[in-house]
């Protein structure tokens, strides 16, 4: 059975940090994309940031480009969100998501429907 077990949420001032983790289960892990979303109260699940392979770069939606650092550790089978400088704007439920690595790529990683897995969800709360 393939888990996606996303933890690190809670509540932060803005301009705090927090940390999200997806450890990742039932799945040959090196295979596959894993990307974070979020889902804001009322809005559309928006992707957020995207990482290939252990040794790729991130992509990053320009709202957290420069502020959030997405990161997998092959070895734990964990894929890390580092979110710095949060705003009020930022609070939602964070998703990770994953699907094979030859089905995300720069072009389509933010496209909902391309994700064979989903976690369950942790809620960010950032208070101004």
């Amino acid at each position: 059975e393939v888990q996606l077990q996303a933890s690190g949420g809670g509540l932060v001032q803005a301009g705090g940090s927090l940390t999200l983790s997806c450890a990742v289960s039932g799945l040959t892990f090196d295979d596959y994309a894993i990307t974070w979303f979020r889902q804001a109260p009322g809005k559309e699940r928006e992707a957020v940031a995207y990482v290939p392979t252990n040794a790729g770069r991130g992509y990053y939606a320009d709202s957290v480009s420069g502020r959030f650092t997405i990161y997998r550790d092959n070895a734990k089978n964990t894929v890390y969100l580092q979110m710095n400088n949060l705003e009020p704007e930022d609070t939602a439920v964070y998703y990770c998501a994953a699907s094979p690595i030859y089905i995300i790529g720069p072009y389509v990683w933010k496209r909902r429907n391309e994700y064979n897995y989903w976690g369950q969800g942790t809620l960010v709360t950032v208070s101004s």
